[in-house]
């Protein structure tokens, strides 16, 4: 049955087809609690709203430019859609989690017909440069998603580079779980090999790199079949290897974390092209199944059981 959940009470409060699920204005049937509206997104979590949890608010305005033709997110952007496209083709409700100024969700919400696509993220500062950015179809609301506000809604989730940044990673995967369907896909991305850690991470208020098998240890104790895992990113390991080593000789005090971690995203115009098509070449043998074995990041596509 697809619901909401009442962030107050926790009662289950069904959802048509066609109906908005946190609607402006929306009561509980249950406590009466009132969603809060800011700027047209309602909150289920208003006390976390643009704080500094899991990110920093102030960073959304760079991503959203950063994010539209920088090599990793072009790519990363192009390897999702084929994954979601061979193992969800069936998929019409879609659901992001932390989907901040809307890159990956936009991209979604043209390449098929859906039902029902929603957008989520602690940060309403994201959500708003979403909104800008996103065609009026893609539902987006405020939430917090170790406490997930729904009810089995979705044939298809996702969470990209987004785990990383939560302490609590097995609450968000039981909260994802409870938002899909019997049957359901989860697609999610995040960095690996913690010893590629760097200042970027830190900058990034990332919680963890994950170990090899770590997540998909993860997915399957929290009711999930892992239906493809594979690192991507491999071509580029050893430039992320070789620049983390640098920035250590380099040192603390070498100036401000923000704006060295800041570097990784200048890139002259002919390198950004040299290694968006590496990663393109890199995702076509992915889409044929090849498994990589060794990369900057990890992808791994589950099925709720």
């Amino acid at each position: 049955m697809t619901a909401r959940v009442c962030p107050a009470c926790g009662r289950r409060d069904p959802v048509a087809n066609g109906q908005l699920l946190w609607p402006a204005g929306w009561t509980c049937p249950g406590c009466r609690h009132q969603l809060p509206v800011q700027d047209g997104i309602g909150l289920t979590a208003p006390a976390l709203a643009d704080t500094v949890t899991g990110f920093d608010p102030a960073d959304f305005d760079f991503l959203a430019r950063a994010e539209l033709d920088h090599f990793w997110f072009v790519a990363r952007r192009r390897l999702l859609l084929a994954l979601i496209d061979k193992y969800a083709a069936r998929a019409r409700s879609f659901l992001e989690i932390g989907c901040g100024s809307g890159n990956v969700i936009g991209s979604l919400a043209g390449s098929r017909p859906w039902t029902r696509i929603a957008g989520t993220d602690i940060h309403p500062r994201g959500l708003s440069l979403a909104r800008a950015r996103l065609p009026p179809s893609v539902e987006l609301f405020q939430a917090d998603a170790r406490s997930m506000p729904l009810h089995e809604t979705f044939e298809l989730a996702g969470a990209f580079d987004v785990l990383e940044h939560v302490a609590e990673d097995e609450a968000v995967i039981a909260g994802v779980r409870s938002a899909l369907v019997d049957g359901g896909v989860f697609l999610a991305a995040v960095p690996q090999h913690p010893a590629l850690w760097s200042v970027a991470d830190e900058v990034g208020h990332h919680v963890r790199r994950y170990e090899r098998g770590e997540l998909d240890r993860k997915l399957q104790s929290g009711g999930f079949k892992i239906l493809f895992s594979t690192s991507y990113a491999v071509g580029l390991l050893p430039l992320m290897a070789a620049s983390r080593v640098l920035a250590r000789r380099r040192g603390a005090g070498a100036g401000d974390a923000r704006s060295i971690a800041r570097e990784e995203f200048s890139v002259a115009p002919g390198v950004n092209r040299l290694l968006t098509a590496l990663l393109e070449a890199e995702t076509a043998l992915t889409r044929r199944g090849v498994r990589w074995p060794a990369g900057g990041s990890r992808v791994v596509t589950a099925q709720k059981i």
